[in-house]
This record gives C-alpha cells, sequence and structure tokens, in this order.
C-alpha cells in the first residue's frame, strides 16, 4: 500500500521542462508572426488609404476636364475651351490652356498648364513646374486628339502620384501606374450646346 501512495497517474504528473521550453518557442514564434502580420496590415491599410484618395483626386480632375466646352455653337461650328485655367485653386477663364491639346511627355513630367499640386487635404495649391510648399499629390494630365477622329474626339487622361521623382517611371517616358498611384482615362466628343 505504500508504494501505490508515491505513484503518480498520468493526470498529476505535470510538465516535463522540455514540453514547457517547447511550448514557449511556439507562442514566440506565433506573436513575431501574430506582430509581422500586424505590420504589413497596417501598411496595406495605409497604401489602400493613399491610392483611393489618389484615385479620387485623379476623378475630380477628369471631371473638371470633361465640364470644359468641347462641342459645336448653334450654327454648327465646333468650339473648343482652350483658354480655362484648371491649375488653381479658382479656375479662371483665361491664362491656361483648357482642352488645348498636350505637348508629349505631360505625364512624365511636370508642364506648365498640364498639372497641379495639391495638399493634404485636397485643396489645389496651383500649378506650375515646381511643387508648390505643403505639395502632397501632383496631379498631370494629358489631353490628345483621337487618330481616328482628331477633330472630334479626345482622349483625357489623369495621373495622380505621391511621388516628387518616379524614378524609372519617369526617365524613361513609361506611364506605368506605380504603388500609390492612380491613372484614369477617359473619351471626349463633340456635341451640340
Amino acid at each position: 500500500m505504500a508504494l501505490e501512495k508515491h505513484r503518480f497517474s498520468n493526470a498529476e504528473r505535470g510538465f516535463s521542462l522540455i514540453e514547457v521550453i517547447f511550448a514557449t518557442g511556439l507562442l514566440a514564434a506565433a506573436l513575431v508572426a501574430l506582430a509581422q502580420m500586424f505590420t504589413i496590415s497596417v501598411k496595406n491599410n495605409q497604401s489602400a488609404r493613399t491610392g483611393s484618395y489618389a484615385t479620387a483626386l485623379a476623378e475630380q480632375k477628369m471631371e473638371q476636364l470633361r465640364g470644359l466646352t468641347f462641342g459645336f455653337d448653334t450654327i454648327g461650328l465646333p468650339i473648343t475651351d482652350t483658354t480655362t485655367d484648371t491649375t488653381q485653386p479658382t479656375e479662371t477663364q483665361n491664362g491656361g490652356k483648357g482642352l488645348t491639346p498636350s505637348p508629349s511627355g505631360t505625364l512624365v513630367a511636370n508642364t506648365n498648364g498640364y498639372v497641379d499640386y495639391v495638399d493634404q487635404f485636397g485643396n489645389i495649391l496651383g500649378g506650375g513646374q515646381s511643387p508648390r510648399q505643403n505639395t502632397v499629390y501632383i496631379r498631370r494630365w494629358s489631353i490628345d486628339p483621337l487618330p481616328t477622329n482628331p477633330n472630334n474626339t479626345l482622349v483625357i487622361q489623369v495621373m495622380v502620384t505621391r511621388e516628387l521623382n518616379r524614378g524609372l517611371a519617369d526617365q524613361t517616358g513609361s506611364t506605368q501606374r506605380l504603388r500609390d498611384e492612380a491613372r484614369i482615362i477617359s473619351i471626349k466628343t463633340r456635341k451640340a450646346q
């Protein structure tokens, strides 16, 4: 009977030191993986927010450009707005480019009349070749006549980026969309006014 008192059942035995070390290592590895996933999640959320905001700014500029006059007058003659300045905080009816076809490369370089700068709150800071103070987003656009119908159809492209220097994308003339950027394309055709 004395021997039976000193025997332990499997349920009363406890954990060995090796089991505790293994379980602790497993828990530590899981916590490190969880921390890495959290960091990745935060970065992806930030990128999604930035990309969504860039898309909204691109759509805003596209609507502004699509709202400019490009149609026919009452007697059927073509009319095109080529003077509205869309690069300033308040759109003005003269001193700008309006829907004038853009020179080549306006999506890869800051070109007067085809770029504006936006702050973190979405306020337009103005245009010009150099970014303004407090610039967070750069909006560039191009306006090209459609080759198959150049007198009556325009292709409008808007690109929004946060990068002052887009590296090889700007150097090679590529219009590739980089991370956190937005690029939209639309067609505008002449319609009777």
